[in-house]
Parts: structure tokens; sequence; C-alpha cells
């Protein structure tokens, strides 16, 4: 299986460098975008309004072609590929790029943000855009922040209504050292896995839970297998609109400008497409037979402090985490 993975994947790098061999010498006229999401998901419906408005922009003269679901790769590879020039723009977690770029390691501090305008409002600051900026020494500029909820444990056991009940169980997490370190604070055992083989792993009971948003537990249809979600909210983790640094490089300034543009109808859009989505993804899950619990956020927070620890010593990580909480 992993060879047949790995031929896939040179079949497809072989095609993206090839186009993007023919493009090196002419304007960029079509910009390929690719990521790991459900064609249902409303980051993906963002994705497609961004193209949309992209191409409304430049009369024509800009567009995106958009490959879902994996088909060039998980999140670490779209990355790879956008570092290489193979790739133009992709979608991943903010988690993801804590592995590049050491701020984003904020994001996944538990309890964070106070509440859903004050998240924004980082968002949208100064703040967020010096965040989106730093990994360009990578060879990736963040274009904006897409909302991805606020992230929450289920399991397929019974709920978690409180860090006891986490104790001894296992965790799927993302490839994140932040999410590893909250995981071990509440009592349980992190296992990283990879998005799309996480179904698998839940029913072959390789973890007892996982933790994500509430449209992504509906999309993946996780909630066939765990039929206890704890709506805990303990991070909320971004999703980031990146695109490579040599795309960027070869738009001419107006073409940026049509770049931006459309990047900030789509954000105002996927807002409004994520707060239907939570909606809706609850209902649906709840109808499933999932029972959906609230259990007291407090005991949570106070198990989880101890991160801040990781800090001690770095400057700059501790006047960001000080700038968001001040943040109004």
């Amino acid at each position: 299986m992993k060879k047949q993975h790995f031929f896939q994947s040179i079949f497809v790098l072989t095609i993206l460098l090839f186009f993007s061999g023919c493009q090196s010498n002419i304007s960029v006229s079509t910009l390929r975008l690719g990521h790991s999401l459900d064609t249902q998901h409303p980051v993906h419906k963002a994705m497609v309004i961004f193209g949309e408005e992209l191409e409304k922009q430049s009369q024509g003269k800009l567009k995106v072609n958009i490959y879902p679901s994996g088909q060039l790769g998980g999140e670490r590879e779209c990355l790879e590929l956008l570092q290489i020039g193979s790739l133009d723009i992709t979608k991943v977690s903010a988690a993801v790029l804590e592995n590049f770029i050491p701020e984003y390691k904020v994001f996944s501090v538990p309890y964070m943000f106070r509440d859903k305008a004050h998240t924004f409002s980082v968002f949208d600051s100064e703040i967020g855009e010096s965040l989106l900026l730093k990994g360009e020494k990578f060879r990736l500029r963040g274009l904006t922040f897409y909302d991805a909820g606020s992230r929450s444990f289920y399991m397929k056991e019974a709920p978690i209504k409180s860090p006891a009940d986490l104790k001894g169980k296992k965790i799927r997490v993302q490839k994140s050292n932040m999410a590893v370190a909250m995981v071990n604070d509440l009592g349980g055992s992190p296992t990283p896995i990879s998005w799309g083989e996480l179904y698998t792993a839940l029913q072959q009971g390789v973890v007892d839970g996982a933790e994500n948003n509430p449209p992504s537990f509906y999309t993946s249809k996780h909630y066939e297998v765990c039929k206890f979600y704890s709506l805990d909210e303990h991070t909320a983790v971004p999703d980031v609109l990146l695109i490579g640094t040599d795309t960027w490089s070869r738009l001419n300034n107006q073409q940026k400008d049509w770049v931006r543009k459309a990047v900030k109808v789509s954000t105002i859009a996927q807002r409004k497409l994520w707060a239907d989505s939570e909606k809706a993804s609850l209902e649906a899950v709840k109808k499933a037979g999932v029972q959906v619990v609230y259990p007291d956020k407090k005991p949570f927070e106070e198990q989880t402090k101890g991160i801040l620890e990781m800090f001690d010593g770095n400057e700059e990580m501790k006047t960001l985490i000080t700038s968001i909480k001040n943040k109004q």
C-alpha cells in the first residue's frame, strides 16, 4: 500500500511539474489549489467562492483549478508541493504549520480565545497579518485564516464530562506538539494519526476517540463510530489558506490585488458558511444517535494551564500570547 501511494505521489508530482514548467515563462493564468477536505466541507465551499471571485475580479484572466479530497496528497504533502513550486495554493490546519512556523503554536494553546468575536478580531488584526507572513522564509505565504470553529472530544464508548474521563484513553491528535501536550495534561494518551486514516483507526480500536470541530466530525462520518461528543471547545485552531512564495513572486501587482480581493470575499463568506454548517452538523449527528454533552470547561482550562510553561524563556511567544489575550 505504501509503495502504491509512493508511485501515485510521483505520478501527481510529475504532472504538476510539467504544468509548472509550462507556466514558468508566461504570466500565471491558472492557479492550482490542492487540499484534503471533502467537497461538502464549508472550507472547500469557501475556496470555490475564492476561485469564482478571482475569475470575476480578473475578468477571466486569472483562474483557479481545485483538487479536493486529498487528490494531491494530505496536508503535509501539499505543503511540500507548495514549497517546491509544484502547487500554487493549499489549505492546511494551523496546527500542521507549527512544524514550520513556531509562532503558530499559539493557536493550540487551550482556551486562548474568549469567544468567536475575540477570535475574529485577532485573525483580522495586525497580529493575524503578521502571523500569515511568518512562513515566507519557508516559502509559504499566508493569505487568510478560515474559521475552523472550536475543537472538542468525541468518543466511542462514553462521553468526556471531566478531565478524569480522559485518563488512559487513546486520543487521536494532529501531528502537533501542542495537541500532544494538551491531551497529556488532561490524562489521556495522545496518538498522532493522519486524518485520512482516522475512520479506520476508530473502527479498529487503535484509538478510543479524537477531537475536532462539528462539521469535520460530521463530514468525515466519524459519528458513525463515535456516539459521544463533548463540546469542551478546548482550542480554536484555524485553517490557513497559503500561496507558495514562488507563485506569489510570479504574479504582477494587479494579479496580487485580484487575489487579495477574492480572498477577502471568500473569508467573509466562509464565516457564514461555517456557522450554518456547525449548526446543521450538530443537528445531523444528534439525529444519527450521537449524545452531545456540554461539560463545565473550567476544570479543563485549569488542568491545561501548565502548557504556558512551555514558553518560559521565549519572550517573543509570551508577548504574542499576551497581545492575543489583551486584544479587544
